[in-house]
């Protein structure tokens, strides 16, 4: 069974910091671009960052720059997001996306979805 399977959300205090994690079974990944979006209670999903296939190019978001990193180690199949001084703001559901558009912050372009780890900042 093909899955994406995001961990590491939680609870934490504004300021502070989390680290997610998006791990691929039942098949490799590491041809795709990688992508993590985020829902908030309310709102649209939205696009935070992407990392090419060899993890030599990313993009992100307004919101995410400065404060987010998107990595992957394609050996282990693992997708993550680094984020730092972490605002009420970033509350949202996050989930983690393949899409063979290189680049793309547009969720058409995703093809599989993961379930999503949801991400609490308190102020």
């Amino acid at each position: 069974q093909v899955q994406l399977v995001e961990s590491g959300g939680g609870l934490v205090q504004a300021g502070g910091s989390l680290r997610l994690s998006c791990a691929a079974s039942g098949r490799t990944f590491s041809t795709d671009a990688m992508g993590w979006f985020r829902q908030a209670p309310g709102k649209e999903r939205e696009f935070v960052a992407v990392v090419g296939w060899s993890g030599g190019s990313t993009y992100y978001a307004d919101s995410a720059k400065g404060r987010f990193t998107i990595s992957r180690d394609n050996a282990k199949n693992t997708v993550y997001l680094q984020m730092n001084s972490l605002k009420p703001e970033d509350t949202a559901a996050y989930y983690c996306a393949s899409s063979r558009a290189l680049g793309s912050t547009w969720q058409k372009d995703y093809y599989f979805w993961g379930q999503g780890t949801q991400v609490t900042v308190s102020s």
